[in-house]
Parts: C-alpha cells; sequence; structure tokens
C-alpha cells in the first residue's frame, strides 16, 4: 500500500503544482494588462515592478489554488483510469475510497494551509501591493521632450526643442520659458546646442547650453513704460540645474492603507466590524434624540400624550391673521424641506456604513469558503478523472474549467447580493460551496459503483443507435 499511495501521490504533485503556475500565470498577464497604461512610459525601475507582480501574485492564489486542486485531480485520476491502472488497483481489491485516502490528506493539508495564507499572508500581500500600485498610478510619465513639441510637465519650466540626437542626451535649436518667479514668459533662454543629463538620484536634470541667449524682462509688473525693458545676455555655455523630483517615485506610508477591510485577518476582522456596528447604532440613536429634541411641533403635542388634541391645535390657529399664516406656511415648508433633505442624507449616510460592515463579514467568511472550496473541487476532480478516464490537458481541462467557471460564477453572484443587501452574508458567501457539496457528493458515489455517467463511448454508441434507428424507419417508409 506504501508504494501505491506513494505513486498516486507523485502522479498528484506534479500537474498540482503546473497547473497553480499556469493558472498564476495566466490571472497574472491578466493583471498585466489591465494596468499596462500605469506602467509603462514611467521610467520604472524594474525592482518596483517584480515587486508589483510578486504581490499581485499571491492576491491571485485564491483563485489559482482551487482551479488546480480540481484540473490536477481530474488529471490524476483520468491518467490512472486511461492507463487502466485504476481496473488494476480495484482487481487487487483495493476500493476507491482507500485509493484516495493519501489525496484526501493531501487535500486537507492543503486547504489548512489555504486557511492559513487567506488569514496571514493575503491581508499583507494586500497591503503591499494596494499602496505600491497606488503609488505607481500617482507616478508621472518619464520626461519624454520630444522635438517640435512644448513639454511643460516639468514644474515651472516649459521646453521646446528643434531635435534630439538617438542618444537622447544631444538637444538642438532649444527654447526655455522659466516660471519660477510666476511672472508669466519673462525669462526665456534660447541655445543652438545643449547636454541633457541627470544626476545619480534622479533628482535633478542637468542642462549644459550652449551659443545661446538669456532674455529677462526687468519689471514685467510695472505699467509706467508702454515698452517694458528687458535684461539680454549671451553666453557660449551655461548650465541650468532643474529640480525633477516629482518624477521620482515617492512611497505613500502602508498605514494609510492598513485599516480597509482586504488587510485585515480574521482578528482584526471581528474587532473592526463590531467597532462599525456599534457606531452605527449608536449614531442612528443619538440622531433619533436630537431630531425629536430639534421637532417643535413634537415637543409641544405630542410628546409625553397618548392622544393628539386636536382641538388645541385648531384653537390656537384660528387666532392668527391670513399674513402669519401665509408665513408660518411657507417657514412649516421650509422647515419640512430641510428637515426631508437632513434625513436622505444621513440615511445614504448610514446606508455606505452598513455596506462597509457587509464587506468586513464578507472578508470574515472569504477566509473560510477558500479552504472548504479546495477540499469540495477535489471531491469533484478525483471522482470525475476516474468516470472519465481520460488524462493530459484534453477532456479534463474543459471539464474543469466547466466546472470552475458555474462554481467562480455562482460564488460573485452571490457575493454581490451580499453587498446589495438582499441576502445576509453566510448565504452569499456559501451559497455556491452548498450547491457543490450534493454534486461531490454525487458524483464520488458514481465513481465508486463505476459509473458510465461520462464515458464518450456509451454516448457514441447511443448516437449511433439513434441514427440506424432514424435509417430503418425511413427505410420503412420507402417500402410503404
Amino acid at each position: 500500500m506504501k508504494k501505491l499511495y506513494r505513486l498516486i501521490i507523485t502522479s498528484f504533485l506534479g500537474p498540482f503544482v503546473m497547473t497553480f503556475f499556469i493558472a498564476l500565470f495566466i490571472l497574472l498577464m491578466q493583471f498585466l494588462w489591465k494596468y499596462i497604461d500605469d506602467l509603462v512610459g514611467k521610467g520604472l525601475e524594474w525592482t518596483v515592478i517584480a515587486r508589483l507582480l510578486i504581490y499581485a501574485s499571491a492576491t491571485f492564489v485564491p483563485l489559482a489554488l482551487p482551479l488546480a486542486m480540481l484540473l490536477s485531480s481530474i488529471m490524476t485520476f483520468g491518467n490512472l483510469g486511461e492507463n487502466y491502472e485504476l481496473v488494476a488497483i480495484k482487481a487487487a481489491g483495493v476500493s476507491l475510497i482507500r485509493t484516495l485516502y493519501p489525496l484526501m490528506i493531501c487535500s486537507f493539508i492543503i486547504a489548512i494551509g489555504a486557511f492559513y495564507f487567506s488569514n496571514n499572508i493575503l491581508p499583507v500581500a494586500n497591503l503591499k501591493m494596494g499602496s505600491l500600485l497606488y503609488d505607481v498610478r500617482q507616478q508621472k510619465p518619464a520626461i519624454n521632450i520630444k522635438p517640435g513639441m512644448f513639454y511643460s510637465e516639468i514644474d515651472n519650466y516649459v521646453i521646446k526643442i528643434g531635435k534630439k540626437e538617438d542618444d537622447g542626451k544631444i538637444l538642438k535649436n532649444i527654447m526655455i520659458y522659466d516660471h519660477t518667479e510666476g511672472n508669466g514668459n519673462t525669462n526665456v533662454t534660447l541655445a543652438e546646442e545643449g547636454r541633457m543629463e541627470f544626476t545619480p538620484d534622479k533628482m535633478y536634470m542637468i542642462l549644459t547650453l550652449k551659443n545661446g541667449n538669456s532674455y529677462i524682462d526687468i519689471d514685467p509688473n510695472s505699467q509706467k513704460y508702454k515698452n517694458q525693458p528687458f535684461q539680454r545676455m549671451k553666453f557660449k555655455e551655461q548650465t541650468l540645474k532643474i529640480d525633477v523630483s516629482s518624477f521620482t517615485m515617492t512611497r505613500t506610508n502602508e498605514e494609510l492603507f492598513k485599516d480597509n477591510y482586504q488587510m485585515l485577518n480574521i482578528k482584526q476582522l471581528n474587532k473592526a466590524s463590531d467597532s462599525l456596528t456599534k457606531t452605527v447604532v449608536k449614531y442612528k440613536k443619538e440622531y433619533s434624540q436630537n431630531f425629536l429634541s430639534n421637532y417643535y411641533f413634537y415637543n409641544n403635542y405630542y410628546k409625553g400624550a397618548k392622544d393628539i388634541d386636536t382641538s388645541k391645535i385648531v384653537k390656537d390657529s384660528v387666532n392668527i391673521n391670513k399674513s402669519d399664516k401665509d408665513k408660518l406656511n411657507q417657514m412649516a415648508v421650509s422647515v419640512a424641506r430641510n428637515v426631508k433633505e437632513g434625513i436622505d442624507f444621513q440615511k445614504e449616510f448610514l446606508k455606505e456604513k452598513e455596506k462597509l460592515v457587509i464587506k468586513h463579514k464578507v472578508e470574515w467568511h472569504r477566509k473560510f469558503t477558500l479552504s472548504l472550496a479546495c477540499m469540495i473541487l477535489f471531491f469533484i476532480g478525483a471522482p470525475l478523472g476516474a468516470i472519465i478516464r481520460k488524462g493530459g490537458f484534453g477532456m479534463p481541462v474543459v471539464v474543469s474549467v466547466f466546472f470552475f467557471i458555474i462554481y467562480h460564477v455562482i460564488s460573485i453572484t452571490g457575493e454581490k447580493f451580499v453587498k446589495e443587501g438582499v441576502i445576509p452574508p453566510y448565504e452569499g458567501m456559501w451559497i455556491a460551496s452548498l450547491v457543490y457539496i450534493p454534486i461531490s457528493i454525487l458524483l464520488t458515489y458514481k465513481a465508486i459503483n463505476d459509473s458510465t455517467l461520462l464515458d464518450q463511448n456509451i454516448y457514441h454508441k447511443l448516437i449511433n443507435r439513434l441514427f440506424d434507428f432514424r435509417k430503418k424507419i425511413l427505410k420503412h417508409n420507402e417500402n410503404e
């Protein structure tokens, strides 16, 4: 039995690792395609992009792991069935359940590891990726001064060049507008040639200009003279040091992102959820008390009274003249409108707070659904492989992708219903598992009893019999 279990485990681990990294790679390519505009043209160092991809890969594990579990289990038992190894195992008196023992233990260990990853590593990865992606998206595009166009991305400077050499450093026919004084185009520098370089820390751009002139208005704000005097300075070589620190990527403090629900573990989610719930309840109570205490009509006629004495209201209103009544009506309408707007605002405010509480609860349930998904998809994949009896990347890939897509769609739909407040969090987050558990039990039962549920040959024979039956009917009708 040890040799048999060793054979099954080694047959499973290879496809599992391979399919896991393939799924991770596909999801990572989707991530790059989504954020390609935020990454290209910003002069980012390869270490920044590498860290971003590593953090993103960690966040895709909850998707890649269940798919790898499903696909690898189908491939493993599909290969065993295709090579008649399952037949030999059963002939030796070993049932399918006993054959599944080692992989059941492996799937349980993977599920425990998935829970640990989801609770301890995934929040950190979300925090690192979220903060780094925010900084990357805020980063300015790299300096790219194109010939014949005014470049104004550098703070307080506008630069235009006539030509740029292939090395990107030698510039021709340079025009620079200096706006550091805030007086408009009062400081202009022209040069026939120049060289553009950067300091090692990328904080400053050094422009070495040759054979040019500088034109500076002496007093641009003075209205004394119709023709403003200016200063002209001719130079053979001049060096400008321009601050380009805004193009250098700066890291935002990660403490600003740590309270997001995706970046918390179970203990932190429980604490944050309880705190938000208490805040909402307290806010509702305080607003209700403040609203009633400021409601004049309520205080004078309703407060403490079981029945409303309308005769007193009518009696008081009879003694008011028409002009005062009109003013009071306008005031009442204005007060009612303000009260309604205030209630609508508070309603939306509380709704957002309640949605935030729901998001925390959704994230709490997600920590457990990942582990259970690994177990459920294993008990779907292994019996399917034993029934299909096809290995490789053909039929197993088609079947596993089909089952995984349906599982993912049900899971996303349930989560969306939860966030919209249609169903409670525990129902929406567990609905996919509840749908697939009976399917896994049914498939396991069919596999144990050597069912031909998904045997292609059976369906081919059935289709051929239907065609033969149709031909017989047509031939019989022709003879008549």
